[in-house]
C-alpha cells in the first residue's frame, strides 16, 4: 500500500503477527495496539472508540467524510493516519490526543485546521500537503521546522477560557496562644520559573504569548502580593529580574532583600551574569532587620570536602547550586504579648532558602548537597552566638528553612531533614564511596549513619498538598517549608489549586495562561513562640 510522504520519510513499517490454532491454544496472545481499516470505507462502527488502548490507528485512503468527536478518546494513539480520503473540517477533539507523534491528513478536502492542534505539542510529523489550505497556513508549514512553528501559531492562537482558577483555600491548623509571648508571621516559599527556562521546547503545552516574562512576572507580582507574607523565599530569579523588577517592586511594598545567583555568575561577563539565576529572600522591614546574611555554595563545600572521593569531585562538584541564608532580628514591636524587657531579649530566626539540583539520576548529589547545607547552617549558628558579646542579650535562634529541594517526600533528602538523619547505605548514596568525605562534613557520632541536630518538620503533607510542581511529565511535591518544631508552631497554610478546575479546563501541565510557574506557591501562617533567657530553651538550637 502506498503511503503519502511529501516532505517526510519514516520508517514505519507494520507488522502482523497470526497464531495457529495450536499456538492460540497453548496460551500465546497478540496484545494489539494498532487497528488499519482500508478499502472505501465511508462511516466507521462507534465501536472503535471504545479502543482507548490504542496507539496506532490506520484510516488512510478510504472515503471518509468527517471524523466524529469521539476520536478524543482515543487519547494513548501515537500515530494516526487519515490521508487520502475526503475530510472536508477535523473535529477540535482531535487537539485532545496529546501523545500523537504522527498526524497525516494528505490529499483530503481540508480548508481550515482547527486551532486545538496547536495542543499536540509531541507532533513530530504532520501530513498536510494535498489539501486547499490557506496560504496563510501552509506558508508556515513550508518553512524550515514548519510543524513546529505551525503548531505554536495555532496554539497561540487558541482562545484560552477566561474562567481563572478559584482562590485556593485557607487550611486552619491551630489557634495562637493568646496567654505567652509570641511573633505571628507568614512564610512564603515561590519557585518562579526563571525566564530562561520558560520555553516552548520545555513547556510546549503552554502558549508562546503566555511563556513571556512580560507576561508572567504581573502575575507572579500580582500572587505574591495577594499574600504578603512577612518572609519570602523565591528560587530562580533571574539577577537582572531581581534588581530591577522584583527588588523595587517589594521595597516599595515595604520588604527588604538579599539575593544570589548560582555561582557560575563569578566567571561569567556581566552581559551574561544578568540572565544566571538564584534565590531571593524578602523580610517585612517592620517587623525584621538582617543581623548577618550567608551564602552558601555547595561546589566550593564539594571542593573543599572532596579528599578521598573523585565522585565528589566529578559528580557534587561541577554542580553549582546555592543555599542562602538571613539571620534576622525580630524588631521589638513586632511581639505580642511580651514586656518590653521580655522584647529587648534577641531571639533571631534563622531563614534560609536553597535550590536543590534537579535531575533525578543525581539523587546522590542532591542528598550530599543537603547535608553539606545542614552543616552550614550549624557553623552559622555557632557563630552567631559567638559573636555576641557579654553585654549583648541572646537566647535560643529558630530555624526557617524553605526551598525547592527537587525531591520527593520518600527521598533520602526529605528523610535525613525530618528524621534527622540518613543511613551511610541509603541508596540514593548508590555505593558510590562519600563515607568518609561525609563523616568529616556530617560530624557525626552515630556509627552508619548521618544525622543532624535540627528538630524540624514540614508545614505540608502529601495528604493536604498533593502536588507543589505540576508539568506534563512530572507532578509530584518536591517544594518544602521545614520549621523548628520545638519553638514554631504552624497555624495554618494555603491549600492546593482546585483539582476539579485543572479537570475541568483539561490543563495537563504548567505554566498555563492563569497560572505563571510550574510550581505552587506555599504559605504557611506560623507562632514563633518568645522565649526570656532565663527559660531552658526549648526550641531548635540554645546559646547560653
Amino acid at each position: 500500500m502506498s503511503r503519502n510522504k511529501d516532505k517526510y520519510d519514516i520508517n514505519n513499517s507494520r507488522r502482523h503477527t497470526y497464531y495457529t490454532v495450536e499456538e492460540v491454544a497453548a496460551g500465546k496472545s497478540n496484545n494489539w495496539h494498532g487497528v488499519e481499516i482500508t478499502g472505501s470505507v465511508r462511516n466507521l462502527s462507534p465501536t472503535l472508540w471504545n479502543f482507548n488502548h490504542l496507539t496506532e490507528l490506520y484510516l488512510n485512503d478510504n472515503c471518509l467524510m468527517r471524523l466524529p468527536h469521539q476520536i478524543g478518546h482515543l487519547q494513548n494513539l501515537r500515530s494516526l493516519d487519515l490521508s487520502s480520503n475526503k475530510l472536508r473540517s477535523l473535529p477540535a477533539e482531535l487537539g485532545e490526543l496529546i501523545h500523537l507523534r504522527e498526524l497525516l491528513l494528505n490529499n483530503n478536502l481540508l480548508r481550515v485546521l482547527p486551532y486545538e492542534l496547536g495542543k499536540l505539542f509531541h507532533l513530530h510529523v504532520l501530513g498536510l500537503h494535498g489539501n486547499p489550505l490557506g496560504k496563510d497556513v501552509m506558508s508556515i508549514y513550508n518553512e524550515p521546522n514548519g510543524t513546529q512553528k505551525l503548531l505554536t501559531y495555532m496554539l497561540d492562537n487558541l482562545t484560552v477560557s477566561i474562567i481563572p482558577p478559584p482562590a485556593r483555600p485557607w487550611i486552619p491548623l491551630a489557634r495562637p496562644n493568646r496567654s505567652r509571648g509570641a511573633l505571628i508571621f507568614t512564610v512564603m516559599c515561590y519557585n518562579v520559573l526563571c525566564d530562561k527556562y520558560a520555553t516552548r521546547q520545555m513547556y510546549g503545552y503552554c502558549p508562546s504569548w503566555a511563556l513571556t516574562w512580560e507576561y508572567r512576572k504581573k502575575a507572579i507580582l500580582d500572587e505574591i502580593r495577594h499574600f504578603a507574607a512577612d518572609i519570602i523565599n523565591l528560587q530562580e530569579v533571574e539577577t537582572e529580574q531581581y534588581f530591577n523588577f522584583f527588588k523595587p517592586e517589594l521595597k516599595n511594598d515595604g520588604y527588604e532583600s538579599i539575593f544570589s545567583p548560582k555561582s557560575r555568575a563569578k566567571t561569567m561577563a556581566e552581559s551574561d551574569r544578568k540572565y544566571v539565576d538564584g534565590c531571593a529572600i524578602f523580610y517585612r522591614s517592620s517587623k525584621f532587620s538582617l543581623i548577618k546574611e550567608h551564602l552558601i555554595e555547595f561546589n566550593q563545600l564539594a571542593m573543599a570536602n572532596a579528599e578521598g572521593s573523585d565522585n565528589m569531585l566529578n559528580r557534587v562538584m561541577p554542580k553549582d547550586n546555592i543555599g542562602l541564608a538571613a539571620l534576622l532580628k525580630v524588631k521589638e514591636n513586632a511581639w505580642e504579648g511580651v514586656t518590653p524587657e521580655q522584647a529587648a531579649i534577641s531571639q533571631p530566626l534563622l531563614v534560609c532558602t536553597a535550590h536543590i539540583h534537579w535531575d533525578p539520576e543525581f539523587c546522590d548529589v542532591k542528598l550530599i548537597q543537603t547535608m553539606m547545607l545542614g552543616n552550614e547552617l550549624k557553623t552559622i549558628l555557632d557563630e552567631a552566638s559567638h559573636s555576641f558579646r557579654p553585654g549583648h542579650k541572646f537566647d535560643n535562634v529558630q530555624l526557617l528553612l524553605c526551598g525547592d529541594f527537587n525531591s520527593l517526600p520518600n527521598s533520602g533528602v526529605i528523610e535525613f531533614l525530618s528524621a534527622g538523619r540518613v543511613s551511610m547505605d541509603h541508596p540514593d548514596f548508590k555505593e558510590l564511596g562519600y563515607k568518609s568525605c561525609l563523616q568529616r562534613i556530617s560530624n557525626c557520632d552515630t556509627p552508619n549513619e548521618f544525622t543532624h541536630s535540627f528538630k524540624l518538620a514540614s508545614a505540608y503533607s502529601e495528604d493536604i498538598m498533593p502536588y507543589t510542581n505540576y508539568t506534563f511529565d512530572f507532578k509530584g511535591i518536591i517544594d518544602y517549608i521545614f520549621y523548628s518544631k520545638q519553638g514554631i508552631i504552624p497555624l495554618g497554610l494555603l491549600g492546593p489549586m482546585s483539582a476539579d478546575w485543572m479537570r475541568e479546563n483539561k490543563v495537563i501541565g504548567c505554566p498555563h495562561p492563569h497560572i505563571p510557574s510550574d510550581h505552587f506557591s506555599l504559605l504557611v501562617e506560623l507562632e514563633l513562640i518568645h522565649m526570656p533567657s532565663s527559660q531552658h530553651p526549648n526550641g531548635l538550637i540554645g546559646r547560653r
